[in-house]
């Protein structure tokens, strides 16, 4: 058998037929004489960008970036006429999420081999996102009692919304139930991942499980998903003016430069307490990328693509094309690619638990409520499970905020008052979120590799 890669691949040498079929069931492979040593391709490197176009897109993505904030700022909603460039971007990324998250996710669980190897790559990958999730919501606080944005503001909100209200009868019980559809095909629609991402896992427990058979189904997924992959490929060549378009019309909406100064004057200091506990979460990963991940800088530079394509978004799922087309270009181990980036972009939402601490705690401090130790500590743990568990819930983050509030006795009408610089805090957690993903797709990969 013989299929050839048009592009330069690794190589990678198995010692013996066994280790070669092993292997054979993720990429194509070219077995070498089998009186030397079998040999097979990893053909991932023949569906990502080349690397030179890969650095002048991240160049025009960053100019996109600053152009689109510059062009949003000066002239104001005069950018709204290119508003429809940035949604057929997103539009377009978003179009991949559904068949992208179902393929990725058997193929990757598939490729386990063995359904035992799922629990413990799951347990792994639950518990990472425990920990940083938990130390995101811990800075959080010791941030918002440091600097104290709420003081001084006396309570001056606004009425609260219907939409708010209504999510006051959510509780534990909606979320746990949301991790199972009865109509795949409407949470397809509505892009309600998690029951998505969980009967993926099932189906491909189920394959994995019935022989030649299910070996010929699974051969599909893994064919389709390196198709949405090369996707996502083409697609990134217009991310540039996309971001731009989503920026500026965005940042235009707001009414230009005077209009998004009036909208923060009451909140600045949340603002500042935020984007400083934001700032301070993203070193805290890139430490934990180097002391569990086994990787640095590099790294970092590689993922910058989907960093900036989540602050041009304000949405993770989005990203996730792109962030899986990086994680492959850094050569991470698939299994980790294709099982806990999906799972993280629905689940691990850092920057999000995060910003709902502060949230809390900056609504407390402007109706001059103490919390003391005891209701921090529900905070903390509040924030850090209802932000991993209510991903299936449609308006999760309205969801998660409003669960934490009540926790700890504090009314919703605060969150009026939050919603005015919502969309530019959205788009630096959203690329804390990735982050996160990111770094734990690399610490799963020296997990998967040592055990190998």
């Amino acid at each position: 058998m013989s299929r050839r890669c048009p592009a330069p691949a690794v190589f990678v040498y198995a010692e013996s037929s066994e280790q070669v079929s092993k292997f054979a069931h993720l990429w194509p492979v070219e077995y070498s004489d089998p009186g030397y040593h079998d040999s097979f391709q990893f053909l991932g490197n023949c569906l990502t960008m080349p690397h030179k176009h890969a650095l002048v897109i991240l160049q025009f993505i960053i100019l996109g970036v600053v152009a689109g904030g510059a062009a949003g700022w000066i002239w104001g909603e005069a950018m709204l006429q290119i508003e429809w460039l940035g949604k057929l971007f997103l539009d377009t990324l978003k179009m991949l999420i559904i068949p992208l998250i179902f393929s990725a996710v058997i193929s990757g669980v598939a490729s386990m081999g063995d359904i035992r190897k799922l629990g413990r790559l799951g347990g792994y990958t639950v518990s990472y996102y425990l920990l940083t999730t938990g130390i995101a919501v811990g800075i959080g606080l010791v941030a918002v009692n440091l600097l104290r944005p709420g003081d001084g503001l006396n309570g001056t909100f606004g009425d609260i919304s219907e939409n708010i209200a209504a999510k006051q009868d959510v509780g534990m019980s909606d979320i746990i139930l949301s991790m199972v559809s009865p109509n795949l095909i409407a949470s397809a629609a509505e892009t309600q991942l998690l029951p998505i991402i969980v009967f993926a896992i099932l189906l491909s427990a189920a394959l994995t499980t019935l022989g030649r058979s299910g070996e010929h189904v699974i051969e599909f997924f893994n064919g389709f998903n390196e198709a949405m992959m090369k996707l996502v490929t083409w697609i990134m060549y217009f991310a540039p003016v996309g971001i731009f378009s989503l920026i500026a019309a965005r940042l235009g909406k707001a009414g230009g430069g005077d209009g998004f100064l009036k909208e923060i004057e009451a909140v600045g200091m949340l603002i500042v307490t935020v984007l400083s506990g934001l700032g301070l979460h993203f070193l805290v990963l890139f430490a934990i990328l180097i002391l569990l991940g086994g990787r640095g800088l590099p790294f970092l530079i590689a993922m910058l693509r989907a960093l900036f394509t989540a602050f041009g978004t304000a949405s993770s799922s989005a990203t996730l094309p792109l962030t899986m087309e990086c994680a492959r270009e850094s050569k991470l181990d698939p299994r980790a690619v294709r099982f806990v980036l999906p799972l993280g972009s629905t689940v691990n939402m850092n920057g999000t638990a995060l910003y709902e601490a502060v949230a809390a705690m900056f609504i407390a401090q402007a109706y001059g409520i103490e919390l003391g130790l005891g209701q921090q500590t529900i905070v903390l743990v509040t924030a850090t499970l209802s932000a991993i568990g209510a991903a299936g819930i449609p308006e999760a983050g309205l969801v998660t905020m409003v669960i934490v509030l009540k926790a700890v006795g504090l009314p919703l009408d605060g969150i009026a008052l939050l919603l005015s610089v919502d969309w530019f805090l959205d788009r630096f957690r959203t690329s804390v979120n990735v982050w996160g993903d990111a770094v734990g797709a690399a610490v799963i990969d020296r997990v998967i590799n040592k055990k190998s």
